[in-house]
């Protein structure tokens, strides 16, 4: 049994929170465009473009980007498919209907609800470890959440049944999450055209089903390229996250994104700002804040392991030889040997042991 001890390089929060707050950017930057370019569009055309900017952005980057991760195989298409259809099919059309009748600043904010929904399902799903910060995080977001849903009664653009479609979003988006942890080892661009494609053929078909009419060219444009950035290279951006820090805790920190995209709704719509409101956002801020500062370390066994995926010969986990010398990120199929050691670590692909 090979015994070592962590190193700097090994710390996983660095690079990985980096991932989820670039992605919670390209995400929350959207949610107030969103809101401006939608009104008045339906929800299934709304996700179509959304959806299909995505996996237009993805296929134009391909040729020149250079991923490391497995290639897709054929056990990826059913959680692809369960990813598609909560993801990039029920949770933006809710969303899209719900931000329409919430406006972009409850809109925004209830959107944390997402984390929260996410930490329980990879508590459940993926056994993924939660520390005392993250269940008062998860109080005090919960908390936000009631606050915005009840105490905005009477306020402009609060909406009950908008406030509900946004939840419902917020629970598809977390299954959705919950599934692409499955997928996060997979070369990110291909999972990001893949689901996409799916979404959006599946909504664009319901659209033109129901005889949805036509939204003007100007918002086509606007709403391709919400979804280019907000759902194609943020999703990129949060699987990568995801392959270092798992599924929970990349949640976590994305639950920045409508803190981003409240802040920007405010100069489109500054009626909404309330006590209520800024009561909220303090709260969703305390829980960020919790979630993103947890530090988990202790002594852990790694059991014998064949897999495939995106790693590093220097991450203290990936000792094995190459014929030629390869530097940097890179995947293919390798074996592990048992190995015992204490590092700071998150739920990646390789801890995922029970506490």
């Amino acid at each position: 049994m090979a015994v070592a001890k962590g190193s700097a390089r090994m710390r996983p929060l660095v690079s990985g929170v980096l991932f989820a707050l670039a992605a919670a950017t390209a995400f929350g930057l959207t949610i107030p465009l969103l809101s401006w370019a939608g009104a008045g569009v339906g929800p299934l055309s709304t996700a179509a473009l959304l959806y299909l900017g995505a996996s237009l952005a993805s296929l134009a980057q391909k040729p020149f980007v250079r991923e490391s991760g497995a290639p897709f195989t054929r056990s990826a298409l059913v959680p692809m498919v369960l990813m598609s259809l909560a993801g990039a099919a029920a949770a933006p059309v809710a969303f899209a209907w719900g931000i329409q009748r919430t406006g972009p600043v409850t809109g925004g904010l209830l959107l944390n609800l997402e984390a929260i929904w996410t930490v329980l399902l990879a508590r459940v799903v993926w056994r993924e470890h939660l520390g005392r910060r993250v269940l008062v995080a998860l109080a005090l977001m919960t908390a936000g959440g009631v606050l915005l849903s009840s105490g905005g009664r009477g306020e402009a653009g609060w909406s009950l049944v908008g406030v509900l479609c946004v939840l419902l979003a917020t629970i598809a988006w977390a299954i959705d999450n919950t599934i692409a942890r499955r997928l996060a080892e997979l070369r990110p661009l291909t999972v990001v055209m893949a689901k996409g494609a799916l979404g959006a053929a599946l909504t664009l078909g319901l659209a033109v089903a129901l005889e949805e009419p036509l939204p003007a060219l100007w918002r086509v444009g606007a709403l391709l390229l919400a979804g280019a950035t907000g759902y194609g290279l943020s999703l990129r951006l949060y699987l990568l996250a995801q392959r270092r820090i798992g599924a929970a805790r990349t949640a976590s920190v994305f639950a920045l994104a409508p803190f981003l995209g409240a802040a920007v709704g405010l100069f489109i719509a500054p009626q909404q700002l309330s006590w209520s409101t800024a009561v909220a956002a303090l709260l969703f801020i305390a829980g960020v804040v919790l979630h993103a500062s947890e530090r988990h370390e202790h002594a852990h066994q790694h059991p014998p392991l064949e897999h495939e995926h995106a790693h590093r010969h220097d991450d203290g986990h990936h000792s094995h030889v190459h014929d030629e010398p390869v530097a940097g990120e890179h995947s293919h199929p390798h074996s592990h040997e048992v190995l015992e050691h204490e590092h700071e670590h998150a739920d990646d692909v390789h801890h995922g042991h029970s506490h």
